[in-house]
């Protein structure tokens, strides 16, 4: 099975810039070895279960509440049974249906 997750998470109480904050976060999904792609509005991980993906999305908050009083989080799944992969894979199918690789 194939979990993809799209997710944003931040806090509300610490001004414009919050990077300092959501690198937290990344550097936790970084750690634990699932893939993921982080890009300027979220980012998307790939996991095996729907457990696996919720234990991310916990820990992402964990690195955010001891400090934040307010976390504001957008979260999507994908879920498809019989497929892994698919954070390439998607990609690779709309590239081949357009000719050309997409921009990065």
């Amino acid at each position: 099975m194939s979990v993809l997750v799209e997710f944003a998470m931040f806090p509300t109480d610490k001004g414009e810039s919050v990077s300092k904050y959501v690198s937290r976060i990344i550097k936790m999904i970084d750690e634990s070895g699932v893939e993921y792609k982080l890009t300027p509005m979220g980012t998307v991980f790939e996991t095996e279960t729907m457990d696996e993906a919720l234990e991310i999305l916990k820990k992402a908050y964990q690195q955010l509440e001891p400090d934040c009083n307010r976390v504001y989080s957008t979260v999507k799944f994908d879920i498809r049974k019989g497929r892994s992969n698919r954070l390439i894979q998607k990609i690779k199918s709309v590239e081949e249906k357009i000719g050309k690789e997409v921009k990065k």
